[in-house]
């Protein structure tokens, strides 16, 4: 028995066991994945991220070892490489999961902070075949593409964040869209473009070309006119399908695959409430940054289920040290 289960280990779930440890309460976190830190360290580890308070830029791997640290200092229990596979709750509690594995874990109140749930690729139409020989759906690790020609296809985020981290240790990076206009932050875009990166709109992926790895992509315009460009790394950036799994048959209520919570993060169910990417409301963003503030209102609003004699709010951090 736990105060707090907290279902994914992503950034936002990783604060709420952090908060939930400064608040004075005992935490388990259940993950899927074999390591914390969700997205980010399944798919971007080295990518740089800008938008986290505090910090200018940040690697993925670094923001995590550092959320990793604040929530050590309280101890959290991890159960990690296990899905949450079904949840029981009522009013009078406590919270029980039941993992795919068969562990049972019981808490006074659960917090879902599972991201977009599981993820697969969007595969591209032409070269799927060489997955593994040069074609890849994300860089976790950018060295492994040093001094090579890169071709990256896509218009968004990803696309252009890997254009960024790769352009100085590749070769090349060209920047294929089929699109005229861009999705990715316009101020990325304009540093992806200073970086003397060739971006190609109005154009997709024809066919790719080599024997044991990749060697060229030939790519088309809407006129019609092909262009084949060298390449021995081929980034598909096109996005991911999302899939919440077992959440779906929980009786949460969902709106397009995210859970919909209220102003206290709280869930319609009893004890259960949520916070991150997988959460939806009416003004919602889904920045990392706002992931943590989720968190923070979800553990604070949830204190009347652990300990009715704590109040919501606990005062400042700040008043709280040594």
């Amino acid at each position: 028995m736990s105060d707090v289960l907290v279902i994914g280990a992503g950034p936002a779930g990783l604060y709420a066991a952090y908060y939930a440890g400064f608040r004075g309460f005992s935490v388990t976190v259940l993950d899927v994945l074999t390591e914390p830190g969700g997205q980010i360290t399944a798919m971007y580890p080295e990518k740089e991220i800008f938008d986290i308070a505090g910090f200018p830029a940040v690697k993925g791997r670094d923001l995590v070892d550092g959320l990793m640290k604040q929530a050590g200092a309280f101890k959290p229990t991890f159960i990690l490489g296990e899905r949450a596979e079904e949840l029981e709750t009522s009013e009078a509690g406590p919270v029980r999961v039941v993992t795919d594995k068969g562990t049972v874990i019981e808490a006074k109140v659960a917090i879902i902070t599972g991201g977009i749930g599981s993820f697969t690729p969007r595969e591209l139409p032409a070269g799927n075949e060489y997955v593994g020989k040069g074609l890849v759906y994300f860089v976790p690790k950018l060295d492994v593409h040093a001094g090579k020609d890169v071709v990256i296809i896509g218009g968004g985020d990803s696309a252009f964040d890997w254009a960024y981290s790769l352009a100085p240790i590749a070769k090349s990076v060209t920047l294929v869209h089929r699109r005229d206009t861009f999705r990715a932050h316009a101020a990325t875009v304009d540093q992806v473009r200073a970086m003397g990166v060739e971006l190609i709109i109005n154009s997709e992926v024809e066919s790719v070309a080599g024997d044991d790895w990749i060697e060229s992509v030939t790519i088309k315009n809407k006129e019609g006119e092909s262009r084949t460009l060298p390449a021995q790394t081929l980034v598909a950036a096109l996005g991911f399908i999302a899939n919440i799994g077992p959440i779906a048959n929980w009786g949460i209520e969902l709106e397009k695959r995210r859970i919909l919570v209220d102003t206290t993060m709280k869930t319609n169910l009893p004890r259960v409430y949520s916070a991150g990417d997988i959460t939806t409301y009416v003004g919602k963003v889904p920045l990392i940054s706002v992931g943590f503030g989720e968190a923070g209102l979800a553990v604070n609003n949830s204190v009347p289920y652990i300990d009715e004699h704590q109040g919501v709010f606990p005062g400042h951090s700040s008043g709280g040290g040594e």
